[in-house]
């Protein structure tokens, strides 16, 4: 039997332990569920929010203000003082779509002050100026057009080149600046069959998010899929974090990807029910658990977008 001073050196490292591994907020971050956006800081504590509902996009810009989706086809800035909206830009009637049906399920502040969207039911991702002028129009394949699942998160990489999560189609492509496929990439099923529903009951290939790596491989969210993997240019998955491999944890709709300038990813876990952490943050080489935020009481099961706040330059 272990002798008191023992039992005690235990119980420290079991407090630890406990303290290391529990749901309270090491990152401070801006989120949406349950009707409300929210930022909630390294406590855990919601320091600003406003009534608001889903979105599939957000980013919080330099000023401080939130970049984000209103409805089906807004993109809009929210001054985080006021809680008005200060610049709107609506996909439904401008520049082309009067009559058409169309969502926004992306978009993305540029370098040059410009804005990125990714226009599901029209196929084509544009950028436009403050002023809502059309600069440009790249048009996207898409296999099994659908106003809903045309796309889900769209960015522009580093290369200058456009990464797009085609839901419907179920494949990642790379496209250039006219519009040419230069790479794409089906999610696998991995034997399985598609199975309905949102939660860890489902599966599918309806990828969510996806990242170019600085080695050269792109890591995806695989949405229903249940799973993250990284795939190399030649279409190999180098690297494969699958539903139940994280102790405790089981990912259902694998939805946004960050990846930390420590090189940890930040996963988001959407429609995973309560017990479940909202976001995972792990080392991807030993896949072991630093962080997690579980507000599900707070947020619900419907949190599909994130952004950590107290780092800079992270990849997303």
């Amino acid at each position: 039997m272990p002798t008191l001073p023992c039992l005690q050196s235990i119980m420290i490292a079991i407090s630890i332990s406990l303290i290391a591994n529990s749901a309270v907020a090491q990152h401070s971050l801006v989120t949406q569920g349950n009707g409300k956006l929210a930022i909630v800081n390294k406590l855990g504590d919601v320091e600003w929010e406003m009534k608001w509902g889903g979105i599939h996009d957000i980013h919080v810009l330099e000023s401080g203000n939130i970049l984000t989706r209103k409805g089906r086809n807004q993109v809009v800035e929210i001054d985080r003082k006021t809680k008005k909206i200060v610049w709107s830009y609506d996909s439904s009637s401008q520049n082309g779509n009067a009559g058409k049906s169309v969502e926004v399920h992306a978009f993305q502040p540029l370098d040059d002050g410009n804005i990125m969207i990714a226009e599901s039911g029209a196929a084509r991702i544009i950028e436009v100026d403050r002023e809502g002028k059309l600069l440009k129009e790249v048009k996207l394949t898409v296999d099994n057009p659908h106003p809903h699942m045309d796309t889900r998160l769209v960015r522009k990489i580093a290369n200058g080149n456009y990464l797009v999560c085609h839901e419907g189609d179920g494949k990642l492509r790379e496209y250039d600046g006219t519009g040419k496929v230069l790479w794409d990439y089906e999610v696998p099923m991995f034997g399985q069959q598609a199975k309905n529903g949102h939660g860890p009951e489902s599966f599918g290939n309806k990828l969510f998010g996806a990242v170019r790596l600085t080695n050269g491989n792109t890591l995806i969210a695989t949405g229903n899929g249940h799973s993250v993997i990284e795939v190399t240019p030649d279409e190999k998955i180098a690297w494969h974090l699958k539903k139940n491999e994280l102790p405790g944890i089981t990912l259902a709709w694998v939805t946004t990807l960050e990846v930390l300038p420590n090189g940890n990813y930040v996963i988001g876990n959407c429609h995973a029910g309560p017990g479940q952490p909202l976001l995972v943050e792990i080392e991807p080489k030993t896949k072991r658990v630093v962080w997690q935020f579980d507000q599900f009481e707070r947020f619900g099961n419907s949190v599909s977008n994130s952004q950590i706040l107290d780092v800079e330059n992270s990849n997303r």
